[in-house]
């Protein structure tokens, strides 16, 4: 193994390059998924919002109207679901690939050169807000939905 003169290996330099690299792609992700939700969530709404303006012009029965926007509020439920997952499994290789890294840090430099990330610091993490947005809009568009839309389809 060749080492540079700090006493580290090609092998550490590396792998370190690599961790920093997926730490980067961990938090380009979020905004990926992040971004396809809202585009999907605004073609979901934006449907429900169309058919309930105008399914008596369509000729639309009134059960089947409330049948297809309960049936968009499911699908937007199962985007929301699917989003949450994707952005928590993300943060869960960020935090393994963040506690790599402080101990490959940590074996090189000095002990207690770089602290590993805390679960308890989860308020910290942009994520969590992106997740809690994610499920107060949803949990508002059922509200909406079931206290004002499907009352006023007759």
């Amino acid at each position: 193994m060749v080492e540079d003169k700090l006493g580290r290996s090609d092998f550490e330099v590396e792998r370190y390059k690599y961790i920093l690299q997926q730490l980067g792609a961990s938090n380009e992700n979020v905004h990926r998924f992040l971004a396809v939700y809202q585009s999907l969530a605004t073609l979901i709404v934006g449907g429900g919002i169309t058919l309930f303006v105008s399914y008596r012009k369509w000729e639309i029965p009134a059960d089947v109207a409330k049948s297809g926007l309960l049936a968009l509020g499911w699908l937007l439920c199962l985007v929301a679901l699917f989003t949450i997952l994707m952005i928590g499994a993300n943060m869960a290789s960020w935090y393994d690939y963040r506690k790599e890294e402080c101990s490959l840090v940590n074996s090189v430099v000095d002990v207690n050169f770089r602290k590993a990330p805390r679960l308890a610091n989860f308020y910290r993490w942009h994520e969590t807000y992106i997740i809690v947005f994610i499920v107060v809009s949803n949990a508002l568009l059922w509200l909406l939905l079931q206290q004002y839309v499907l009352p006023n389809i007759v």
